[in-house]
Parts: C-alpha cells; sequence; structure tokens
C-alpha cells in the first residue's frame, strides 16, 4: 500500500489527512495549532493519523505540506534582518516605492506607511552598471563590494538580497556577488533578484528580492525542524511544500525560494476544492474556506485557478505567482464588539484564535465570537472535532448576552441572528471581489464550502449570491490538508522581453518560451519528475504599446506547433482587455514578460463512492434540535453524515454533523449526497 499524507497549519487549528492510494480510503485529525512552533502541532497530528490508520509513520510515502509559516513571518514582522546591495544612485529604492496609497480619497492622512522590510542603514550601493540590453556599462568593482559587505557583517544581517538594475537581462554581476558574499559572510543565505525574479522594474524586483530573505532563515529554520522530527519519527518519505500558486515544490527548492509559498496555506484549499468539484460534475466554482480566523476566497474556471502575477500579505505586495485568492478578517473566532461611538454592531477582524479561542470552548475566552452566535443559536452541536472540543452552551450565551445589552436587544438569540447576518456579509464582499469586480457573474458558478466553520454560512452565502448548487465536501475541515495531498509537482521560469509584436517574429516568440520551458523542466526533473511525466503551460503579460501596466494571457501550447501564435495571442489579450475595462486600441501590442509552468501528473488517488440509498436519511438521523432561524424557533433535524448514502435528499431546516465541521441547511433547501460523498444544497422548486 502506498500512503500520501496532506498537512495544512491554520491559525486555529492544525489538519492531516492520509490518503491510502490504491483504495481511496482517508484517515484525518484534526488537532490544535501551535503557534511558537509549528512543527509540533504537526508532528502531533500525523502520530494521531497514523495511529487511527492502524498503520506506522514509515508507510507514509509522502508529507505533502501547506504552510503558513512564511505568511506570518510577514504578517508579525518577525523575519530576517536583510541587507540590500543595490547599484549606485538606487540606495533608496524601497523607500521611494510606487506612488500608490490604498483606501478611499484623502487616504493618505490617515495612512501609516509601512516600513521597508529592509532598513535603509542596513542597505548598500556597489559600482558597476548592466544596460537593459544586458551589455556592461561599467565593470562590477570588487573591492567596494568586499567593503560594503564588511559593513553589512558589522551590522549582523541575518540574510542578504542582491538587487541590482537591469540585472534581469545580465545576472554576472549578482552572482559574482554572492561569492564575495560566501567570503565575508559566510552561513548568511544570499537571494538574487536575477533568481527570484528575473523581470524589469527594480522595485518590484528588489522589493520581493527582500522579502525572499526577510522570510528565508524562519522557513529554512521550521523545515529543517519538521524534516528532523519526521526522520525521527520514522518517515522515510519526501517531505514537499505547497506553492502559492497550488503546485508542490521540494523542501529544498522552498528553502531556497520561500516567496513562492507566501499564500501556501490558502492554496491548498483552493486545489482540494478543484479536486471535489470534478468528483460532483461541476468546473466552474467559487471557493469559501471559512476558518476559525479568517475567510479566503477563490475563482475557478474549467477546473483552472485563476493564477495572479501578485501576492498580498497584510500591506505587503510581491511580484510571485499565487492563485488569486482574496482573505476575508471573519472566521469562527472573529469578535463581535459595539463601538461606544456609533453603537452599531461590528464582527471582527480582531479574533480570539486558538487561545483563548471563544467562550465557547471552555479554555477562558470571553469575549463574543461568530461561533457563539452560532451555539446561542442552536447551529453547533456541544461536540466539535470528534468529541475532543466539548462546548459550553451558558458560556457562548453569557459572551453573546453583551452584545444584546449593548445594542438594546431582548435575547441574546436576537444579537447572535445580527452577528451571523453581519459576519455573512463581510464574506459577500470577499466573493464579490474575486466574481463581480472581476466581471464574472457569481450565479454561473457553483459555491463549494469548507473549513472549519464554512459549511455553516454556506447556505446563506449562496442564497446571497445565487451560486447554486452550494457543494460541501465530504471532510470539509480538512480539505485543505486534501488539497496538499492531491496536487502535483511544479516549477516556472520567467524573462523580460520588452518588444513590440511588429519587432517580434513567431519564431522568435517560440524560442523564448520553449527555453524557458526547458529550463524549468530540467529543475523538475532534477527533483524527481521524468520529463516524459512533465506537462508545459505557457503565459505572457502582454500590453498596448505604451500603456503603464500588462495582463497576463495564456498562450495555448497548440499555437506554437504552426500558424501565427503573435496573431492569436493579440487576440486573446483584446478578448480580456474588452472583458476587464469595454474598450480596445488599435496600436501595436506589447510582450513584456514571458513565462513557463511545468507541472508534474496528478497523483493518482481513487475517489470514494458512498453505497447508494432510497432519497431517504432517516437511517442518518441523529435527534430533533431547537433552531432559531428567521427570528423563529424551530425544530431542525440532526444528521450523522457519516451514515447518509448516496442519492439522500436532507430537507432544510436541518443538521448534518461530522468530526470536523457542521453543515447547517436552511428551511426551503434541500441538500442532495452526492455519490462521491459532497452535500449538494439547492433551493427546493417552486
Amino acid at each position: 500500500m502506498s500512503y500520501r499524507l496532506g498537512v495544512d497549519v491554520g491559525g486555529t487549528f492544525t489538519d492531516v489527512l492520509l490518503v491510502d492510494e490504491d483504495s481511496g480510503a482517508t484517515w484525518r485529525a484534526k488537532t490544535a495549532s501551535t503557534p511558537a512552533d509549528q512543527a509540533v502541532g504537526v508532528l502531533t497530528g500525523i502520530g494521531k493519523v497514523c495511529a487511527d490508520a492502524g498503520i506506522s509513520m514509515r508507510e507514509v510515502a509522502q508529507v505533502l505540506h501547506g504552510t503558513t509559516v512564511a505568511t506570518n513571518a510577514i504578517l508579525e514582522g518577525k523575519g530576517a534582518r536583510v541587507g540590500l546591495v543595490t547599484t549606485r544612485g538606487f540606495r533608496q529604492v524601497l523607500q521611494i516605492a510606487r506612488s500608490f496609497v490604498p483606501g478611499g480619497l484623502a487616504g493618505w492622512i490617515i495612512w501609516p506607511k509601512p516600513e521597508p522590510l529592509a532598513d535603509l542603514e542596513d542597505t548598500v550601493e556597489v559600482e558597476g552598471r548592466v544596460a537593459s540590453d544586458g551589455s556592461e556599462v561599467r565593470p562590477l568593482d570588487e573591492a567596494g563590494v568586499r567593503a560594503q559587505l564588511e559593513k553589512l557583517a558589522g551590522r549582523g544581517v541575518q540574510a542578504l538580497a542582491v538587487s541590482l538594475v537591469n540585472s534581469f537581462a545580465d545576472a554576472s554581476h549578482e552572482r559574482r556577488i554572492r561569492e564575495i558574499a560566501a567570503e565575508v559572510l559566510p552561513g548568511v543565505p544570499v537571494s538574487l533578484s536575477s533568481d527570484v525574479l528575473p523581470e524589469l522594474r527594480e522595485y518590484e524586483r528588489t522589493l520581493t528580492t527582500v522579502a525572499n530573505g526577510y522570510v528565508q532563515p524562519q522557513v529554512e529554520k521550521y523545515v529543517r525542524h519538521l524534516s528532523e522530527g519526521l526522520r525521527e519519527g520514522g518517515v522515510a518519505g519526501e517531505l514537499s511544500i505547497l506553492r502559492s500558486d497550488g503546485g508542490l515544490q521540494s523542501a529544498d527548492a522552498a528553502v531556497e525560494a520561500p516567496v513562492s509559498m507566501l499564500l501556501s496555506g490558502p492554496a491548498g484549499g483552493v486545489t482540494g476544492a478543484v479536486w471535489v468539484a470534478e468528483q460532483c460534475g461541476h468546473r466552474d466554482l467559487i471557493t469559501f474556506d471559512m476558518g476559525g480566523t479568517s475567510t479566503d476566497v477563490a475563482l475557478v474556471r474549467d477546473l483552472a485557478p485563476r493564477i495572479g502575477r501578485e501576492t498580498k500579505v497584510g500591506d505587503l505586495t510581491v511580484r510571485a505567482s499565487s492563485v488569486d485568492v482574496r482573505t476575508v478578517g471573519a472566521g469562527g473566532g472573529s469578535i463581535a464588539h459595539v463601538p461606544e461611538l456609533t453603537r452599531a454592531l461590528r464582527v471582527g477582524p480582531q479574533s480570539a484564535g486558538a487561545d483563548p479561542g471563544p467562550a465557547a470552548y471552555g479554555k477562558g475566552g470571553v469575549e463574543p465570537t461568530v461561533t457563539d452566535a452560532n451555539v446561542v443559536l442552536g447551529y453547533l452541536p456541544s461536540d466539535l472535532a470528534g468529541g475532543e472540543i466539548t462546548l459550553d452552551v451558558q458560556a457562548a450565551r453569557d459572551a453573546v448576552s453583551k452584545v444584546a445589552e449593548a445594542m438594546g436587544l431582548d435575547s441574546p438569540e436576537a444579537a447572535a441572528a445580527g452577528i451571523v447576518d453581519i459576519v455573512n456579509e463581510n464574506m459577500l464582499g470577499g466573493l464579490r471581489l474575486v466574481s463581480v469586480q472581476q466581471g464574472f457573474d457569481p450565479r454561473d458558478f457553483a459555491l463549494v464550502a469548507f473549513g472549519g466553520a464554512g459549511p455553516l454560512h454556506a447556505n446563506a452565502l449562496g442564497v446571497l449570491t445565487g451560486a447554486w448548487p452550494v457543494i460541501v465536501p465530504p471532510s470539509p475541515g480538512v480539505l485543505c490538508a486534501l488539497g496538499d495531498a492531491t496536487t502535483s509537482r511544479r516549477d516556472e521560469s520567467a524573462r523580460t522581453v520588452l518588444r513590440r509584436f511588429g519587432q517580434l517574429g513567431d519564431g522568435e516568440l517560440v524560442q523564448v518560451l520553449r527555453e524557458l520551458a526547458d529550463d524549468a523542466g530540467q529543475r523538475l526533473a532534477a527533483h524527481g519528475t521524468p520529463r516524459e511525466q512533465q506537462t508545459v503551460g505557457y503565459q505572457v503579460d502582454v500590453r498596448y504599446h505604451g500603456q503603464g501596466f500588462e495582463i497576463p494571457v495564456e498562450v495555448d501550447p497548440a499555437w506554437l506547433d504552426g500558424g501565427s501564435p503573435l496573431a492569436e495571442l493579440g487576440r486573446a489579450f483584446d478578448a480580456e482587455h474588452d472583458r476587464l475595462f469595454s474598450f480596445l486600441l488599435t496600436v501595436d501590442h506589447e510582450l513584456v514578460n514571458a513565462r513557463a509552468t511545468v507541472t508534474g501528473p496528478r497523483p493518482d488517488v481513487a475517489p470514494v463512492r458512498l453505497e447508494s440509498g432510497d432519497g431517504d436519511p432517516k437511517g442518518a438521523l441523529v435527534s430533533e434540535s431547537p433552531v432559531h432561524v428567521g427570528g423563529e424557533r424551530v425544530s431542525a433535524s440532526v444528521y450523522d453524515r457519516a451514515r447518509l448514502r448516496a442519492g439522500d435528499v436532507v430537507a432544510g431546516p436541518a443538521i448534518v454533523t461530522e468530526m470536523d465541521s457542521t453543515t447547517l441547511v436552511l428551511p426551503g433547501h434541500v441538500a442532495t449526497v452526492h455519490a462521491s460523498g459532497s452535500l449538494l444544497i439547492t433551493p427546493v422548486e417552486g
């Protein structure tokens, strides 16, 4: 037997999913996250799930891991002290930045400008210059480089970033600086912009390279610690880390380029949602991942997640490929409060997290949270995570009662309903960011809801968006871990071209893309994926000549085998530009950057098939329980999801319970059990 292990670390829980590749059987474990050292929670969860499956850790062939270590280092400001080497005259590149201020009109008045990840005092200039065509204007002053690096050594920098002007065209100066740094700063990791982001635009390239160095020591420490723990536990299989774009990379590659894993955690959920939707026969979907701290949403067309060229974490935006995930500060642990000034109910973005957690967890939390509101309304049973957590209903009522008193409401149920309505509207805003704002009608998509809290709010979000069916996958609380376990290895190469179509021949375009694919393919082969098992995808950034921004366009590999790829590319760009902005220009197109992404085969994990039922779910009925819906107290049927069969139809109001999550079916809706195990929630016709 061959086992794959998917591991996802969230802000509140660590999820582990063990998959038997031969039968498709799965075992799952959910343990509390350990923010001080995530590896502790991961190793605890792995030990627990292997014990449940009755196997030793030696039988695990692969550990596939989505992690927030790099993300948290950025958000918490706990990265390394980075020294930055720039070309003379560009020392303040991070301070000058771009003249863009987030927020509405006059937002700059109250916007605190974030501090650069590399201090000005830790930034040095070196003499030497390369032109944009790659020719050397001035040779590198190696003696000056050595003197500047010795200054940084005296300041105690923990990582070094090297970003020279036009190094995307010729990286020889940067590589020589790395050689000198190995002598002057032994043991200090070095990030070169020509490796991290070989594209034009000095600021974006420098920022991304510095961010890579900022998180690198922490990522390396975590990966090494986890690898050692796995070896000590007897796991012989390799450790792979999920990239922000949903692909896998080796642990060594993750340490070399940790900026590629800033959205590693959320990307796993999108990958898992695609897997589940495909089993249900749906190819267009919006993913809705609601955890304890935040909610992540993304849009998928034809089973392909939208991949963006920017990764945003907090105030930091770097140039790295990632699944286009938008995050809203709304989760099960989001705290509800009533400001004295406005007396209007607010929910989040502050979260009770894992410790102390919601009041209902009985771990000392006293603030009212979304989870407490769901407990008060009767939507959550008293046991969570298979009995690992017992909810304190009275503590939840006491916490929510504080909101009721502050707002002058006559019952905690009324306050709880308000909390749930507001958090649903907050999440609707995130769903609109990836759909309506991008020119897509959510009514044309299915809504895949997962995460520990997602299925509780899924039906309501379906009503608000009009996206049907709402798909609740099996084990929704550990779907991110499933995504980690069912994704493929991936690598990417990029290059700046900057040529107008009129100056670029079809053959030259094909040659550039083929060279990039060969480069990425060689690296993937070196990490164990043979060339014959690799699939290549191409993407280019195109703009109208004279525009200051570009749009990524997918290149159909068939265009490269004959015909006129530039003409096809121009038509594809015009169609996307028209969809986004509703106008076209008559000037020539310009190719800015080209990329090739090489992907290994998707693991052959057998899907689970439920036994067929007769449509009546009475065999799974556990009890009847009072719930508050629409201001009324009604009786809801409570079902054990493990006993539901394919074809069973659960009519709302109903609650479907399982080890890691709870699904709420509202009145006027039904949940049909698909053969793959997912619940498909739809409105009752008529």
